[in-house]
């Protein structure tokens, strides 16, 4: 189907379990001395540190274009749930949330929890970054695109057509998390087509055309400009190069070039 025009791309780094509160501090205040408004004029970025330097980095990062990126929160407001940190609580701190890592499901988390918390986060004004991808052994059988379709629609099961183009979904091939290899573009292609196809059946043709696909797996400075072109892709999301000041700044340096040259014939 025939995609919008987004002329931003978006490009969200990943910390994870990685850097203490003193080291996040340091690398958010490098990304910012590097990535003025001027270099970012196209392209909005989007970083997730740990849960505990989420709050001082706010304050930190109050006036830059860089935005943060809750990893995780449960699906409940607020009540008797230990440890755990909820949407409601990182309203105003956090810009996006993201939803469905492959990673997290090490912790029982399925996704039917993931459409819960996209739920929660649109409730508490953050944007879900749904994360969807299949496995190597449902690669090498060809079955992602049915699989990734059904996670589609099991993550956004609480989602109206008013809210769906507001939610982001990240493929990330769970074979290419953290292994050093991506998906052949023109297999992520396909994949973000079957998205938007999925999207259009649930919500009609507009929301499909609106909704941010973003492409996650292995991303280095090297693959960025053939993985942003793409069709359908709207942006990145990054892991270990994300905690890579130098490689961190060019991917967001060539995402903004790569979202001006596609928006000169606009």
């Amino acid at each position: 189907m025939k995609t919008n025009k987004i002329q931003s791309k978006l490009i969200v780094g990943n910390w994870k379990m990685n850097l203490t509160v003193h080291e996040a501090s340091v690398l958010l205040h490098q990304l910012m001395h590097a990535l003025p408004a001027s270099k970012m004029e196209r392209v909005d970025v989007a970083v997730a540190p740990p849960m505990i330097a989420l709050q001082s980095l706010h304050m930190q990062a109050e006036h830059s274009k860089i935005k943060l990126a809750a990893q995780n929160f449960h699906w409940r407001d607020h009540g008797s749930v230990t440890g755990e940190v909820s949407a409601w609580q990182l309203r105003g701190i956090a810009a996006y949330g993201i939803v469905g890592h492959s990673e997290r499901a090490q912790f029982g988390e399925t996704m039917t929890t993931s459409a819960l918390k996209v739920q929660a986060a649109l409730r508490n004004h953050i944007t879900p970054i749904l994360c969807v991808g299949e496995t190597a052994e449902q690669h090498h059988k060809d079955d992602a695109l049915q699989i990734i379709q059904q996670q589609v629609k099991a993550g956004l099961a609480h989602v109206t057509a008013d809210e769906a183009s507001s939610v982001i979904i990240a493929y990330e091939p769970i074979w290419a998390v953290g292994s050093g290899r991506v998906a052949m573009p023109s297999d992520i292609a396909r994949v973000i087509a079957g998205i938007r196809d999925q999207v259009a059946d649930l919500f009609g043709r507009q929301a499909a055309a609106a909704l941010r696909v973003l492409y996650g797996g292995s991303v280095t400075t090297e693959v960025v400009r053939p993985l942003l072109s793409v069709p359908g892709v709207d942006g990145l999301l990054i892991g270990a190069a994300s905690r890579k000041p130098a490689e961190f700044i060019r991917i967001v340096e060539t995402a903004n070039e790569a979202s001006q040259e596609g928006g000169k014939d606009d």
